[in-house]
């Protein structure tokens, strides 16, 4: 019967992720004119812009890689910087099928290839994610501290309320919204329990515990503080190069892109693949707000975000292959 129960809940970890990103795609492509895409692609689309983002968007796994190994270094641990960066780039493209567990996978690889303990590889992702959410913490307040004169002046000459940005939301959107915060709190729920779980033994907590604190052990401070900045900075540039590639997103400036890639990156917290679903949805919902067009709008969440899933798939494929033909330590 465990072992059915299992399988069962395997399968609706796989399940739910596709089945509400799926849903929320659905529900913002249900009128679409898919036929248009081809257009677009052809004749309107500034290939040259995407192509340019490419290497921020490898430069920041790139950097993860490099920072992760940093970071091991104090613990007693020494990864090849190679097996590093291709664990990072196979997390991610893990991740495209069940949402968070490319964390889990990367150390399983540097376990496997260079053998590195499991738990003090775990312990330095656990404070890795904690660095990346004050500096997420950090440009979320730039961000909004930035607009704060864009949107008075808004409101001041068009004598727009609140309410009635608010009202601009269907019913539809309304439930799109509480359904991607509610998933968002049970997945809080679920890393608290299984953190309250570990903590019952502590035993086995004892590397875990050492990779989180093996900040404090960290040689070149300034150099892991680079890492972190040029993360999320390449993340960024990966977004933003991608406004050029439309007529309908070229002008609308850095300030736009800033708090529409800030929303997005707040949205994929929603444990679906890649964030699918709920980073349309929330970079749709303020490129409307700054002016662009439902149809338009549409068009540059789902091209964009799919270029870059391919590039995420590009790149789990090359470390797939090229840790297949690397020794282990």
């Amino acid at each position: 019967m465990s072992q059915i129960t299992r399988h069962l809940s395997q399968i609706i970890k796989v399940a739910l992720p596709l089945i509400l990103g799926g849903v929320i795609l659905y529900w913002m492509y249900r009128n679409f004119n898919f036929q248009s895409i081809e257009h677009v692609l052809t004749s309107e689309m500034n290939w040259m812009w995407m192509l340019l983002s490419f290497p921020f968007g490898i430069l920041a796994q790139m950097f993860r890689g490099w920072r992760w190994k940093q970071a091991l270094e104090p613990t007693g641990e020494q990864p090849r910087t190679s097996t590093s960066i291709y664990a990072v780039f196979l997390s991610y493209a893990v991740s495209l099928i069940i949402p968070r567990v490319g964390e889990v996978a990367r150390c399983g690889i540097l376990k496997r290839y260079d053998g590195v303990s499991f738990s003090k590889a775990l312990g330095t992702v656990v404070t890795e994610r904690a660095v990346d959410t004050m500096l997420m913490l950090l440009i979320t307040l730039i961000a909004f501290v930035s607009q704060i004169s864009v949107f008075t002046s808004f409101f001041s000459k068009t004598g727009t309320r609140f309410g009635d940005i608010f009202g601009m939301f269907t019913i539809e959107g309304w439930i799109v919204t509480c359904v991607c915060a509610l998933a968002a709190l049970i997945l809080c729920i679920i890393i608290i329990r299984k953190l309250t779980i570990y903590n019952k033994v502590r035993e086995a907590l004892s590397g875990t515990w050492q990779g989180i604190t093996s900040l404090r052990g960290i040689r070149n401070v300034p150099l892991y503080l680079f890492y972190s900045v040029a993360i999320w900075g390449c993340y960024f540039l990966h977004y933003y190069l991608t406004f050029f590639c439309f007529d309908f997103t070229a002008d609308l400036g850095l300030a736009c892109a800033l708090v529409s890639f800030v929303v997005g990156s707040i949205a994929v917290i929603v444990p679906t693949p890649n964030g699918a679903g709920p980073w349309h949805f929330a970079v749709k919902t303020m490129l409307i707000l700054y002016g662009v067009a439902e149809p338009q709008a549409l068009y540059f969440v789902l091209i964009v975000h799919t270029v870059q899933t391919l590039l995420v798939i590009a790149l789990g494929v090359f470390a797939w292959s090229a840790l297949s033909i690397s020794k282990k330590q």
